[in-house]
């Protein structure tokens, strides 16, 4: 919930009055004990209006409960059990959970950063007399490499928390990170 006066919500970017002083627009930007002073609350948010990460949740029950997005594709039926098929193609239509969103975005990444280095290929088997040289080489190895890692990952996360966590940014004692969330984990450009 936003900053009130009373029972007041005050909107953020107009100005409002105390009853005997009018604050101008910026009041937001004033440090929270001015706000304070000035005689305003602040008011949590509702469970059901709490924040949450669209990419893995759909939103919030009424109770707060956040609902989480499936990991797995999920089959549509209407709420008869009846197939509910694609206008398209006539087939079953499929909703993509998670784990198929993110391995197709893993495969479309290691298929973007190769195309780079493609032309590398390209004139090798256009002109076998030149060479590939072996950073690239080594490169797309690694990129090739990283790609299946990453997928195994995503296929083996066991539950919504393991799915999260690739995401996460490892970090030191002091909370610096200390390199990439293993979702995107890549080896560094050449």
């Amino acid at each position: 919930m936003p900053w009130k006066l009373g029972n007041k919500i005050i909107t953020e970017g107009r100005s409002w009055s105390d009853g005997t002083v009018r604050h101008p627009t910026n009041w937001a930007i004033w440090s929270d004990s001015d706000k304070k002073a000035a005689g305003l609350t602040w008011e949590d948010p509702p469970a059901s209006e709490a924040p949450y990460d669209n990419r893995f949740y759909l939103g919030r029950q009424t109770n707060g409960t956040l609902i989480p997005r499936s990991l797995t594709d999920v089959n549509e039926v209407d709420e008869d059990g009846n197939v509910i098929n694609d206008p398209l193609t006539g087939k079953q239509l499929v909703t993509k959970g998670l784990k198929t969103v993110y391995v197709e975005q893993t495969k479309q990444t290691a298929n973007d950063k190769l195309s780079e280095t493609d032309w590398y290929v390209t004139r090798k088997s256009e002109d076998s007399t030149t060479t590939i040289p072996s950073d690239v080489t080594t490169y797309r190895a690694a990129v090739r490499t990283k790609s299946g890692q990453i997928e195994t990952a995503i296929t083996n996360a066991a539950d919504h928390a393991a799915f999260i966590a690739l995401f996460d940014v490892p970090v030191d004692s002091d909370g610096n990170p200390t390199g990439n969330a293993p979702i995107n984990d890549w080896p560094e450009d050449i």
